[in-house]
């Protein structure tokens, strides 16, 4: 009977989910080689050819593919068996590793860290800041055990199998201008359209705030933005504002409190919306993941969500055409 070992089956999962040695290296924080290395006693303990030569790099053959499928099935049943030990011992200790965008990493992720080592000190809690791109992998994988992620109207996230989803927070997005803008005054609605020929910034290609910004240009405005500035530092969106005049679209929990240098201004075409949720994997889950997921949905309790402009009353959306005609 081969004794499977759990360590290298996570190395054969990093695999298949990340597709290169330098990329599961990256991941787990080795060297390409002890990868490797790992692997190929992987393939010395079942006897089985795991791999095969593509290129210069290496794929999963079909062996590799069904043992894949299957050390998916063994980790989670591993994790799910240390959850529920933990549970029976009654005591809310262990790791959390948790991540998420710069936004909610500021107003959800922190507070529930300083509330959690307030009420349970022997969690020990990683926070990093991540777009949900990046984070989903780790997450999957067993790396990341908590994401908070966005996504806006028109543009839903996908559901991945295994993984479970909860709405947090929603807010509607608002137009970002320099103060000295011509159509920061009066305090109205803007249109977006009539932002054709100003300069924008947004985060990087690939992110959903990138892909929000284009779209919304594309479906209020018919054009193409001149996108010439790039972060996902939403502080960085905003100094570039306020300095080179470029104008933003970002959701309220992005901006500061006051900022005479800055016009925020509702979106006149439509009542456009960002939603914060959290993602956790299915199964069991750990009593410091439970306690730590609890503080964050009570600091997104706090927030609150502000209610959407109904078509009968949206006072926003025919103020602003009064304007135009």
């Amino acid at each position: 009977m081969v004794a499977l070992d759990l360590r290298r089956l996570r190395f054969l999962r990093e695999f298949e989910e990340r597709g290169t040695l330098g990329a599961v290296a990256a991941a787990l924080g080795y060297s390409p080689s002890a990868v490797s290395q790992q692997l190929n006693l992987l393939e010395k303990e079942t006897g089985a050819q795991l791999f095969e030569k593509a290129g210069r790099g290496v794929r999963l053959t079909d062996a590799g593919h069904v043992l894949a499928r299957h050390a998916r099935v063994l980790l989670c049943a591993a994790e799910a068996a240390t959850a529920d030990l933990a549970a029976l011992s009654g005591e809310v200790r262990g790791t959390v590793r948790a991540g998420g965008l710069q936004s909610a990493a500021r107003r959800l992720l922190i507070p529930a860290v300083a509330r959690t080592m307030a009420e349970h000190p022997r969690v020990r809690l990683e926070i990093f800041e991540l777009e949900l791109e990046q984070s989903l992998p780790g997450l999957r994988l067993g790396a990341v055990d908590l994401v908070i992620g966005d996504e806006y109207d028109g543009q839903p996230r996908p559901r991945h199998d295994g993984l479970r989803f909860e709405v947090l927070h929603e807010e509607p997005l608002r137009l970002v201008l320099p103060a000295t803008h011509p159509l920061a005054a009066p305090a109205g609605p803007v249109s977006v359209a009539d932002l054709r020929a100003d300069v924008w910034t947004a985060s990087a290609e690939g992110t959903g705030h990138h892909a929000m910004v284009v779209g919304t240009c594309r479906s209020f405005g018919g054009y193409e933005p001149d996108l010439r500035h790039r972060s996902n530092d939403a502080d960085v969106q905003l100094e570039l504002v306020r300095a080179t005049g470029a104008v933003a679209l970002m959701p309220p929990l992005a901006l500061p409190p006051d900022d005479p240098a800055l016009a925020v201004r509702a979106i006149a075409e439509a009542d456009l919306r960002r939603r914060l949720f959290v993602v956790t994997r299915d199964g069991p889950r750990a009593p410091a993941l439970t306690a730590f997921l609890e503080a964050v949905q009570d600091q997104a309790s706090r927030l609150g969500s502000s209610p959407r402009v109904r078509p009968e009353d949206d006072h926003v959306t025919e103020r602003a055409r009064g304007a135009r005609e």
